[in-house]
């Protein structure tokens, strides 16, 4: 009987003991709200990953790899660690086994020859399993809907040379396959002009091509970089909500690829001027526009950093993983980096800065390589030697890396207009 009754005495205070843990567990829910979240707990559960190195995760030592948000996850990015401010840009890649990428190319009949690595004969689908997670938050995993919401109403341009091209066909993918196609508007006839519209939402996506920002003459020799001077389409950068700018390649162009003769400045056609001071010229003649015509309450900037070329030997020819070794430093255009960074820190319209050169320079992997088109037919079909003589390792095979660059994008206007805290947006630097 004695026995009993002790029996009967630690139920009572294991039950009590679970009762007040719980009653705790929910305190804690409702009052840190600041840092933790249950989704966050929820993620720190299933993301069971485990890690090649500080950097970044490799297939091969994964035993289980969820993601770390599910794909129908919308909502605010999510601080790890309140010492640290978050930098969305500084992290690593997380490979995850059942896939990462949120449409299929096929879903989306506009995308050029050039990204469509799949169609193109590319055998192999890791490139499209890798996701980018920040050192000191969650960010929210790109949610088409969400984003279409977000932008009722506005209007999107993205200006700039092929990798921004590139970058307008990864998000108007994003957008597309999120809706039916009998709601969505597209015209991607011409090269030098493309337009997504959702009709439900009267959002537009539209992408000028502009790889110097300022004008080019090349309709007669000699053919003239004008610094001092926008470029036409200019005129129709006006008004719009959201602007995405970026320049970089075009001006690194040598020999037969080089697009100008001579450059006009201060009035004069000059040949003789150094390369880093001409391009100065030009990001001051783009920023003294976007001063002058910009409307602060309307509209927000960005202006993406240069995206990396492979070139070299063998390049990313037959690279299918990425660069895991966290020394890698790229070191591509790196005086012309500075001289962005440079020039946005003096303007008076505040720009974001999409800062991917980084964390592109690491997906070797994912460029489309010899899988794409030169003339309508597949270039490995054209049995040229050798192979890596050939290959595209400038641009980005779709789906892919661009998508990352338009979810840390979704990300940035998440932060600018968060649907459960309003106090978030120092955490991207």
């Amino acid at each position: 009987m004695e026995t009993s009754t002790k029996i009967t005495r630690k139920w009572i205070l294991c039950t009590f003991g679970s009762f007040i843990s719980c009653f705790i567990f929910l305190l804690y829910l409702k009052h840190n709200n600041e840092a933790v979240h249950f989704r966050t707990l929820r993620h720190a559960m299933f993301n069971v990953t485990l890690s090649l190195d500080d950097s970044f995760f490799h297939p091969g030592n994964l035993e289980t790899s969820k993601a770390a948000t599910s794909r129908e996850d919308e909502g605010d990015i999510i601080q790890k660690n309140s010492k640290n401010k978050c930098n969305i840009f500084e992290g690593r890649w997380v490979y995850e086994s059942k896939g990462s990428s949120y449409y299929e190319a096929p879903q989306c009949p506009f995308l050029s020859e050039q990204v469509s690595c799949q169609k193109n004969g590319r055998p192999d689908f890791d490139y499209e399993n890798w996701s980018w997670e920040a050192h000191d938050c969650v960010i929210p995993r790109f949610n088409g809907r969400d984003m279409l919401k977000r932008l009722r109403g506005k209007r999107v341009i993205i200006v700039g040379d092929s990798l921004n091209r590139n970058q307008w066909e990864s998000l108007a993918c994003l957008l597309y396959s999120t809706i039916p196609p009998s709601r969505a508007h597209i015209d991607f006839s011409s090269s030098s002009y493309k337009v997504f519209k959702a009709k439900d939402y009267n959002v537009t996506v539209e992408f000028y091509w502009n790889p110097f920002l300022v004008q080019l003459d090349s309709k007669n020799a000699p053919k003239i970089l004008r610094l001092e001077t926008l470029d036409l389409s200019c005129l129709h950068w006006q008004g719009a909500d959201i602007m995405v700018f970026n320049t970089g390649h075009w001006w690194l162009h040598r020999g037969k690829f080089k697009a100008w003769d001579l450059f006009e400045y201060k009035g004069q056609l000059v040949d003789e001027l150094k390369l880093e001071s001409a391009f100065e010229v030009a990001m001051g003649t783009w920023a003294n526009w976007i001063d002058q015509n910009v409307n602060l309450i309307k509209t927000t900037v960005f202006f993406r950093s240069v995206s990396p070329a492979h070139q070299g030997q063998t390049g990313c020819y037959t690279r299918t993983q990425p660069i895991t070794d966290i020394s890698h430093v790229t070191h591509f255009s790196e005086p012309l980096m500075e001289i962005v960074v440079r020039t946005l820190s003096k303007m008076r319209v505040p720009v974001r800065y999409l800062n991917i050169t980084k964390l592109s320079e690491h997906r070797i992997d994912a460029h489309p390589s010899v899988y794409g088109k030169k003339k309508g037919q597949e270039l490995m079909k054209r049995k040229l030697k050798p192979p890596e003589s050939f290959a595209d390792c400038s641009h980005w095979c779709l789906p892919g890396l661009p998508d990352t660059w338009n979810r840390l994008l979704y990300a940035s206007l998440v932060l600018d207009h968060p649907t459960h805290s309003p106090g978030l947006s120092h955490l991207v630097s």
